[in-house]
């Protein structure tokens, strides 16, 4: 199918219909020419990422939005106009291509509309691009809640976690050390021509400086290797898992902090506890790959004694259910998916968990509190309610006053993440 069509039409899933990019993008790419996928990657999160600026220039140019059936084609306006505006296509491709999806999609008789559309911003591209960005929406590509939540947690730092959001996150790999030390995958990365970057803090971390097909890095089916991102794989150190010890990941699919456990200690016992059965399927596909062994439970966090009887746990690492806010680079779907009340809803069910995993640690046991969110809400709020109602919780990251360690969207090359560490007296 015609790549254009296709980017119009999970543009309008994510959009109208509430999909999220990881639901809607992989059938979809079935559907074209493998030659296309990165092509159609880009032009859908791109426009998901300045969707605001894109619908105000298509707005300004129409005397009447398209409605109901022809919402697609709305969609295929806002490809053509990304296209044109941040891609390095030609824009006579992009227009002519365009066009040809509205065949592609069934309504040949608007590829006139279409193809006028576009010549249309072609000729007043300046003033209507300069138009596009005289509101906090076309300015910033984010809803207003975001805005208001960013600004008023950091009040400093807050357009630059704008400017992280928009750019492309990098390829972060994670060397296997039952297989090979970080330095030396680096070197026989670098002996077929892959250039790395290792992190200052993740100690099985490599940034590539291309990202590049998994399947031509060396070793990858053999498990020597898995791409994650440096914030996520510190989780390993946070906990700091050791032999022989019994460790629970909650809320662990898709499974690449369970398989990082083993990789780093492969001498204990792991449970894997996730309550949605299809994402169990991807933490056994991880676990195989790796030939890594761990016991996989379907369950909900907040009743463990229905999935579990084996005794308290050594450590757990509670990656909990968030906004993800922290990781909008990645999936910029989230901005438009995402409602400013979820997060107290999600604080909620945050809180449940932790107070439920909190008695099924051992005296002198270790919980590590994770999120990919950057609201305080969900982060350093919620360790603060925590610490006051747990009398036997101590706190080991951060401090009483700002508890845990919140990374920033772009600080390092990493995604948004926050941690704390929690002893049990």
């Amino acid at each position: 199918m015609n790549v254009r069509a296709v980017a119009a039409k999970v543009i309008y899933q994510v959009v109208d219909q509430g999909q999220s990019l990881s639901t809607a993008l992989p059938p979809a790419i079935q559907k074209i020419a493998q030659r296309d996928g990165a092509l159609l990657q880009e032009i859908c999160f791109g426009v998901l990422r300045r969707l605001p600026r894109l619908e105000s220039i298509t707005h300004a140019l129409m005397d009447k939005p398209l409605k109901g059936k022809l919402r697609v084609f709305h969609h295929l306006l806002l490809v053509g106009l990304y296209q044109i505006k941040y891609m390095r296509i030609p824009p006579h491709a992009a227009v002519a291509e365009t066009v040809e999806a509205a065949q592609a999609l069934k309504k040949s008789q608007l590829r006139g509309l279409i193809n006028a559309i576009l010549r249309h911003y072609q000729r007043n591209q300046e003033q209507l691009d300069k138009d596009s960005i005289t509101h906090d929406a076309g300015k910033y590509c984010h809803p207003s809640w975001i805005l208001k939540l960013l600004q008023n947690a950091y009040p400093e730092q807050w357009e630059q976690i704008i400017e992280a959001n928009h750019e492309k996150a990098p390829m972060w790999l994670r060397v296997n050390r039952t297989h090979n030390t970080r330095e030396d995958y680096q070197k026989i990365l670098a002996q077929i021509g892959i250039e790395t970057d290792i992190h200052p803090r993740a100690k099985d971390a490599l940034k590539l400086t291309t990202p590049c097909d998994v399947t031509s890095l060396p070793g990858f089916l053999e498990g020597w290797v898995s791409v994650q991102d440096a914030a996520a794989q510190l989780s390993v150190d946070y906990l700091n898992p050791q032999a022989g010890e019994l460790i629970l990941d909650c809320c662990a699919a898709p499974g690449g902090k369970t398989c990082h456990i083993l990789e780093r200690e492969p001498n204990t016992q792991v449970i894997a506890m996730d309550v949605e059965p299809a994402r169990l399927i991807r933490v056994e596909e991880n676990l195989n790959r790796l030939q890594l062994c761990a016991q996989v439970i379907c369950g909900d966090a907040r009743y463990p004694k229905e999935w579990w009887d084996g005794g308290l746990f050594d450590r757990i690492l509670l990656d909990a259910p968030c906004s993800a806010t922290g990781v909008i680079r990645r999936h910029p779907d989230i901005k438009w998916l995402r409602r400013a009340e979820d997060i107290a809803q999600l604080a909620i069910l945050q809180s449940d968990i932790l107070d439920a995993m909190w008695a099924q640690l051992k005296s002198g046991g270790t919980l590590v509190y994770a999120t990919c969110s950057i609201a305080p809400q969900e982060n350093s709020q919620q360790i603060s309610a925590f610490l006051k109602r747990t009398h036997d919780a101590h706190l080991e990251t951060g401090t009483i006053k700002m508890p845990g360690c919140q990374i920033l969207p772009g600080q390092d090359n990493m995604d948004g993440f926050y941690y704390a560490t929690l002893k049990k007296a």
